[in-house]
């Protein structure tokens, strides 16, 4: 009985988003489409009409290519649960090997890898048919293929030994097994913080110290006034793979590195560099980073201690379509099931995320010329399409920025008052 209640919630709640997510891209398309004629009049001086006509196509381009991703992930999901998907990957994996450690590490892969091989048309039409046709791919499909056998090896080499000790310690520490597995969830991320700049990152780009010497004393000067300590400034070849310029700092501790795409330094002057890397340097003097990473380890020991009470849960099982009972299945089915209850709760991470952008604005207009980063946002809007006219709904669910005319009337506020 509670099995069946189950599975009627857990339909009900993935077609309520799948409902919500169609309706809210509805919104958007006609909200872009309602606005297309003309530029916003904070943007006439900057933006022309071209390009304004270009971020409102690619914008409803993505848009309507995401409904299909939407219906095919709720298709998907239902097949490798309700429909039986897992069970029959579980029987199949018991004719393998008789340990359930091993069965339990091979039902994960197959799902996993079933579940890319599917997506994957999706990815190449996105970036050899969208993605080029607004002008934005430079990635060629034999860079695309590398890109993918170099996942696949790093994702074993690193995910396999995790799976491994994950699917262990849960069967064998006993009912406190989900705080010995947070302990090594945290432990593994931390070491990727340190591990990722150094030797992980370079295995897919290339990053060469940054060369203009000018510019490379504007920005340690920056940094000196930031109170900000780096391992070096770096110039990455983001431009082999798309136009879409960006620059983050990365790392934890002494590996921090600072990181532009060199489309970046190509588009932007001097001061605007400037000002977009007192942008970033506003999240680390804000403890941005720190604060998600303590909030994501945090909201993941409670993610565990749920999945600890389903273990034993028949109900849990049979509600989601699976007879099979193994750790390795209740670990499958709780991720595979989270994102589906958790989904109306977006809402709130994209308005945590957007009030550290706009702490982090406010630290870039502190140290550098609010007016320089409102230049370099409006080369970026334009360079990366981004549209001018997001429906406000649309951008409260999804936007972990806040939406261009508001951020540009912020920042113009913020630069009058300095």
């Amino acid at each position: 009985m509670i099995a069946s209640q189950f599975s009627a919630l857990f339909v009900a709640a993935l077609l309520s988003n799948a409902i919500v997510k169609l309706w809210l891209a509805y919104r958007q398309l006609h909200h872009v489409a309602a606005h297309r004629a003309e530029v916003p009049v904070a943007f006439l001086e900057h933006i022309n009409i071209a390009a304004h006509h270009k971020a409102a196509d690619y914008t409803s381009t993505l848009v309507r290519f995401g409904t299909l991703t939407v219906l095919f992930d709720t298709a998907l999901l239902l097949i490798f649960t309700l429909g039986g998907g897992i069970q029959w990957l579980s029987d199949a994996s018991a004719h393998l090997t008789d340990s359930l450690l091993l069965q339990g590490v091979v039902v994960i892969l197959l799902v996993l890898m079933l579940q890319s091989l599917l997506e994957m048309p999706f990815d190449l039409y996105r970036t050899f048919n969208i993605e080029a046709r607004f002008g934005f791919n430079k990635m060629t499909l034999k860079l695309y293929l590398l890109d993918a056998v170099k996942g696949l090896l790093l994702g074993a080499v690193l995910g396999l030994p995790l799976l491994f000790g994950v699917l262990w310690l849960m069967q064998g520490m006993g009912d406190l097994w989900w705080m010995t597995v947070w302990g090594v969830w945290v432990t593994f991320n931390l070491l990727l913080l340190f591990i990722y700049p150094t030797y992980i990152a370079p295995m897919f780009n290339k990053f060469e110290p940054l060369q203009d010497e000018a510019q490379k004393s504007r920005i340690e000067a920056l940094l000196a006034r930031c109170g900000f300590e780096s391992s070096g400034l770096f110039v990455m070849d983001g431009s082999k793979r798309s136009s879409h310029g960006n620059a983050y700092f990365t790392g934890f501790g002494k590996s921090k590195r600072i990181v532009f795409f060199d489309t970046l330094l190509q588009r932007l002057s001097p001061s605007e560099v400037d000002a977009v890397l007192a942008h970033e340097l506003g999240h680390f003097k804000h403890r941005h980073v720190i604060k998600r990473i303590a909030f994501t380890f945090a909201i993941s020991l409670g993610f565990l201690w749920v999945l600890a009470q389903l273990l034993q849960a028949d109900w849990f099982y049979a509600g989601l379509g699976v007879q099979t009972q193994s750790t390795a299945i209740a670990l499958l089915l709780f991720f595979m099931a989270l994102p589906v209850f958790t989904f109306m709760l977006q809402p709130l991470a994209s308005a945590y995320s957007r009030k550290h952008e706009f702490e982090a604005d406010a630290y870039a207009a502190q140290q550098t010329d609010a007016n320089e980063l409102v230049n370099a946002l409006v080369k970026l809007y334009q360079d990366n399409a981004k549209t001018l006219t997001p429906d406000p709904l649309y951008a409260t669910f999804y936007e972990s920025h806040p939406p261009a005319p508001i951020r540009i009337a912020h920042l113009q506020k913020l630069g009058a008052r300095t």
